[in-house]
């Protein structure tokens, strides 16, 4: 049987655009009737979740992102994702709280890059994310070096993120070089766009496909998987995923 995703979403909001627009695109579909029927509530009043791992707000995000698996949960949701990473720092209370299935995100981007024998791998993402070493933690999991940027470049990544897309700005392609070429001296098999942010940056500039593993896709295609239906391009099967 098909299942019914729920999105929550609004962390940020033109990332969960986004994640609605790759999962019809990523689908296997030739009629409305074909795609993920999916339930996106875009919850812009969840407090940052980098400010509150880095002890900079007492604004707490898990009681919102609870409410919102309920609230999605309640409506016909038979599983849910959150296009935020940093997110995800708090999955083990989410899921314990959620009457469905939450797709843990960053294990399946960790699963990609296991996926593509990738042996080190450079991770851009929020401070939050980096602070809290999930990204770290699941590529080690599957047998790969995770690669953390400098702190000037870090320090760049989130001006990108804050500065510029949650600020409704463009990055220049000769802005985001310099973060790539950070990580290429770092000697990265591939790199992981590990805040959905970045992955509105990557749409814009059409980054490297060879180099970049964007964690947003792979979000995407996860859930159509896990929802019961086909990719568009199917050589990563549910076995890959799940």
């Amino acid at each position: 049987m098909k299942k019914i995703l729920g999105i929550i979403g609004g962390v940020g909001p033109l990332a969960t655009m986004f994640l609605g627009e790759m999962i019809v695109r990523r689908t296997n579909a030739s009629k409305d009737q074909e795609h993920v029927h999916t339930i996106i509530d875009n919850d812009t009043t969840i407090p940052d979740r980098t400010a509150y791992i880095l002890n900079q707000s007492e604004d707490n995000p898990i009681p919102f992102l609870i409410r919102d698996a309920k609230k999605l949960a309640s409506v016909g949701a038979d599983v849910i994702c959150i296009p935020c990473n940093t997110a995800h720092t708090f999955y083990d209370d989410l899921q314990g709280a959620s009457p469905v299935p939450v797709i843990h995100m960053i294990r399946e981007t960790a699963k990609r890059a296991s996926i593509l024998g990738a042996n080190r791998v450079g991770i851009l993402a929020t401070d939050g994310t980096i602070a809290a070493g999930v990204y770290q933690n699941a590529l080690l999991e599957v047998g790969i070096k995770p690669i953390i940027p400098d702190e000037s470049t870090q320090k760049a990544v989130m001006s990108m993120i804050y500065d510029y897309v949650k600020a409704g700005k463009s990055v220049t392609y000769e802005q985001w070089m310099k973060i790539e070429q950070a990580m290429c001296d770092l000697e990265c098999d591939n790199i992981i766009l590990g805040c959905t942010e970045l992955s509105i940056i990557n749409k814009e500039l059409s980054l490297n496909k060879q180099r970049y593993i964007d964690s947003l896709i792979v979000l995407a295609e996860s859930a159509i998987v896990y929802c019961g239906y086909e990719l568009i391009d199917n050589n990563i099967t549910s076995k890959n995923y799940l």
